[in-house]
Order: structure tokens, then C-alpha cells, then sequence
């Protein structure tokens, strides 16, 4: 006999298991960042290792796969370096453009609103007296930058190494009735992961080539590097966008004179971004896992407020892996639909009304 619980005991404990959770994922920051991404990348490459181990040996398939994968991620960032070198070419004419526009806003804000310039300084004082502590976080995590580029590979390779050991670990602390429904979950998880993750990978580098085609066709100085940022930035749903229209507007002010260039640019990124929303990410993307636009927003958000930059990127990924599980267990079917893409043309209570609609209308 199943005994349900009032929701007055349920809810205090499903609130204090998340706290529990938020809690522990806070503290463990450090140790749960680069297996999370280790994992990613393990999957992703499993494919790869599968194959090359037919005819090789497990531990030579899985460094050769890993290898393949730096020398991919090493040419990106000698791609980048070099254009980030041309991007200091012309500091001193950006400088000076800068300080116009600053004196300009400077003499706006005291005629708008009264506030004089030695006011104006001041703020800005205080505000970076207050950003002192965020200097010292941002030294912590190039410092935790440095320990991940070193924690990540180590980890990458003793999940590929140890996945038989994983997976048979996930299928025993079940019990056998449920083993089906678990193998259901984890083949499913890693083939909507691969498939977003390579989808990704190939929306991004057409965004980039898009972005940086519009660009230099528009005369922005560094287009091929902002081109490349905004693509990157376009992997966080909806807030990496703006940040990626503002980059090259923000350029383009400083680089030029009037405000056409601006607006060109504003309107050839919205292209873009139709394009993609509507063509790339629905053609190309094929994840199996469809997350709508508020939970993607609200988990983007929570991930950055949970593990900063990284939490960003892993949240989509997560909420995911999280969808398959619910959409597979029957008292947590409804929070899968919450999550899901496909909206209901009606809600419960309008059905509830349409079907006492008919047996009213016998009684009269």
C-alpha cells in the first residue's frame, strides 16, 4: 500500500533537499566543474574511441581520440591568438576615441541630469574601489582556469577508461525491474548529448563565418575576432546574443564616425540570428531534447549565479539529462512537459469545462 504524504510534509522536504543540493554543488565547485565538462567531452568523443579501438588497444585508442580533440582546440586558439594580436594594432586611435565619447557622454550627463563632472569622477572611483574584490575572484579563477586545463584531460580519460565499470555501477543500484528503464535513459542521455554537442559545434562555426562575412563586408576593424567571439557567446541561449550585437556596435563606435555603421551592424546580426533560430538550430542542432525559451533563460541564469562563466555552459546540457530522466519516471512526467518545447493548445481546466459542458445539456 502506497502512502502518500500531505503536501504541507512534502513540500518543506523537497525545499530542504534542494537547498541541500544547491549547497553542495556551491561547495564543490572546484571538483564538480571540470568533471562535468570531462564527462561532455567524454561522451562526445566516445564515438571516436569506440572506433579506433577495433584495431587498437583500449588505453591507445582513447589518448589517440584525446590527442585529436587538443590538436582541434590548440588550432582554434592559435586562430584566435593571432587575430587578438592584429586587435592591439590600433589601441591609441581606439584610446583617444574612447576618450571623446567619454567627455561627450560626460557633458550630456551634467546638462540631462545636473550631475557635474567632478561628481561623475567620483562615482567612478567608488565603483572601482568596489570592484577590487571582484579583481581578486577573477585572479582565482585564471587561477582555477589553469588547474582545469590539467584536472580535465586526467578526468576525460579515466571516465573513457572506466566506463564499463560506470555504466555497469548505474545498472546494479537499481533493482532489475527497473534496469530496462535505466538503459533506456543513458543510451538516450548520450545520444541527445553527442547530438547537441556536434550540432553545436557546427551551428558555431557557421554563425562565426556569418558574423565575420557581415563584418568585413561592413569595414568593422577585428571582424574576423568578433565575428568568432559572437558565435562563441551565441552558445548561451538568448543572453549571448545581445552581448554578441554589442561587442561589434561598441567597436564600430569607437572606429568610426556617425551612427550607420552602428545600425548596419544591428541589422545584418538580426539576420543572422533569424537565420539561425529558424534554419541552423531546428536543421542542424538535432538534439533529442527540446528545452523551451523561459526554463532555458531561467537555468542560464542559475547556472552563472551557481559556477559562474562555466555553470552558463553546462546548464543547457544538464537540464537536458535532467528531461530525459523525468520524462521516463511516471511521478515526475509533469515537470518534464514543464521543461519541454511543445505547448498544449488548452489547458487542464478548459478540458475540465469542455467535457461537464455536454452532461449539462442533457439535464436540460
Amino acid at each position: 500500500m502506497i502512502k502518500r504524504y500531505p503536501f504541507y510534509i512534502k513540500a518543506p522536504v523537497i525545499l530542504l533537499g534542494l537547498v541541500i543540493t544547491v549547497f553542495m554543488l556551491s561547495v564543490l565547485r572546484d571538483i564538480l566543474v571540470p568533471l562535468a565538462f570531462a564527462s561532455l567531452i567524454a561522451i562526445l568523443l566516445n564515438p571516436l574511441s569506440n572506433r579506433l579501438e577495433r584495431k587498437l588497444p583500449k588505453i591507445v585508442s582513447i589518448i589517440l581520440s584525446m590527442l585529436i580533440a587538443i590538436l582541434v582546440v590548440m588550432g582554434l586558439m592559435y586562430f584566435l591568438s593571432s587575430q587578438i594580436a592584429h586587435f592591439f594594432d590600433n589601441v591609441e586611435a581606439m584610446k583617444q576615441k574612447f576618450s571623446e565619447l567619454l567627455h561627450i557622454i560626460q557633458q550630456w550627463l551634467e546638462k540631462t541630469f545636473g550631475i557635474s563632472s567632478s561628481k561623475q569622477v567620483q562615482m567612478l572611483n567608488d565603483a572601482a574601489k568596489g570592484s577590487k574584490a571582484m579583481i581578486g575572484q577573477t585572479l582565482n579563477g585564471v587561477l582555477g582556469i589553469l588547474s582545469v586545463v590539467f584536472l580535465i584531460p586526467v578526468y576525460t580519460f579515466l571516465i573513457m577508461l572506466y566506463k564499463a565499470l560506470i555504466l555497469n555501477f548505474l545498472y546494479e543500484v537499481f533493482s532489475e525491474e527497473n534496469q530496462k528503464k535505466v538503459g533506456e535513459i543513458l543510451s538516450e542521455t548520450k545520444a541527445a548529448i553527442q547530438s547537441y554537442i556536434v550540432g553545436l559545434l557546427i551551428e558555431t562555426s557557421i554563425v562565426a563565418v556569418l558574423n565575420s562575412a557581415a563584418l568585413l563586408i561592413l569595414g568593422v576593424q577585428n571582424a574576423i575576432l568578433i565575428g568568432v567571439i559572437g558565435a562563441i557567446l551565441n552558445l548561451l541561449p538568448y543572453i549571448g546574443g545581445i552581448i554578441a550585437i554589442a561587442l561589434p556596435v561598441l567597436m564600430a563606435t569607437l572606429t568610426t564616425d556617425g551612427f550607420t555603421t552602428q545600425l548596419l551592424i544591428i541589422g545584418a546580426y538580426a539576420l543572422i540570428q533569424f537565420i539561425d533560430n529558424n534554419i541552423l538550430v531546428p536543421r542542424i542542432v538535432s538534439s533529442k531534447v527540446q528545452i523551451n525559451a523561459l526554463i532555458s533563460i531561467v537555468i542560464v541564469l542559475l547556472g552563472a549565479a551557481l559556477w559562474g562563466v562555466p555553470g552558463m555552459f553546462l546548464s543547457i546540457p544538464f537540464i537536458a539529462v535532467l528531461k530525459i530522466i523525468f520524462d521516463r519516471i511516471e511521478g515526475l512526467k509533469p515537470w518534464g512537459k514543464l521543461l519541454g518545447d511543445n505547448i498544449p493548445t488548452e489547458h487542464m481546466g478548459q478540458l475540465k469545462k469542455l467535457r461537464r459542458k455536454p452532461a449539462k445539456v442533457v439535464e436540460e
